[in-house]
């Protein structure tokens, strides 16, 4: 049977410090734990819907149009979370890992914050915003060189917009027709974030490196993510047919909490510090 507190209420919190005192901790994190550096989340508090479908692999791939169009409002969303800094959530677990009670993260966001915060072992499933990957020769490079050369190749170009919670804004259509995309330097093919597009899979290798970490932990912690998805959902199904203790710290209810020892609907960063000031 599940329980859903106030932060107020230390009982969760001790509860929750008892399970995590032991160690053994593999954490599956999400983009409500990411809220309080400023990056929305999708259906959290934060949330906002979205106003068009979401890119997917085959329409990037298969339209320069789609190209210019998700560069262009990627190019101004990095603004916000290429600044974006971790905050008490992120360095929380990074202390908790630091002590040796948590083994290893898996987050579903691309923003980078775990390991800004010193988190060491973060398998990152959809992939990094910092990355990007060439399509034709496989070259990875800095999102910060090709920031540089956007900017060069769209010299007096301004846009602004609402940020959408995977990185980018919403640009009007007369904004994206004056931008231009840039390829590989290195070879000419087409450059795409090293993340993981809506019509990609996640490598199997990574999946199966997510499934170990859980497979081999005492408890599974799950932090600021619905689990309204496969995405994540599947590693708390695996810890649950393993009899391995969930417990879930987010802002709503989840796709989880009826496999949860003890959820938390309470805000990441402050209770993560309670945690954290326990132990």
């Amino acid at each position: 049977m599940t329980e859903s507190r106030s932060v107020l209420d230390r009982s969760p919190l001790t509860e929750l410090a008892e399970l995590v005192a032991r160690g053994g901790v593999a954490v599956l994190s999400g983009a409500g734990l990411s809220t309080e550096s400023g990056i929305p989340d999708y259906r959290g508090p934060t949330g906002r819907a979205r106003r068009a479908e979401p890119m997917t692999y085959q329409r990037f791939v298969g339209s320069a149009e789609a190209r210019r169009r998700y560069w262009a409002r990627s190019h101004v969303g990095w603004r916000q979370i290429g600044l974006a800094a971790p905050n008490a959530g992120h360095r929380a677990v990074a202390e908790l890992e630091r002590r040796g009670l948590i083994d290893g993260i898996v987050t579903q966001n691309v923003d980078g914050l775990h390991q800004a915060a010193g988190a060491r072992r973060v398998i990152e499933l959809h992939g990094g915003l910092d990355r990007v990957v060439c399509l034709t020769c496989r070259e990875r490079t800095s999102r910060t060189e090709l920031e540089d050369r956007l900017r060069a190749a769209n010299p007096g170009w301004e846009a602004s917009g609402r940020i959408n919670p995977d990185g980018d804004a919403v640009l009007a259509d007369e904004q994206v027709e004056r931008f231009r995309v840039v390829d590989c330097a290195t070879c000419g093919g087409l450059l795409k974030p090293d993340v993981v597009f809506f019509g990609e899979n996640v490598p199997r290798t990574r999946v199966d490196e997510c499934f170990a970490l859980v497979a081999a932990a005492r408890a599974l912690l799950i932090l600021g993510s619905s689990l309204t998805v496969r995405s994540g959902l599947r590693f708390v199904t695996k810890a649950a047919a393993l009899g391995i203790p969930i417990a879930i710290v987010n802002q709503g209810p989840t796709g989880g909490d009826a496999e949860a020892v003890l959820t938390l609907d309470a805000p990441l960063g402050v209770t993560l510090t309670h945690l954290a000031a326990q132990l």
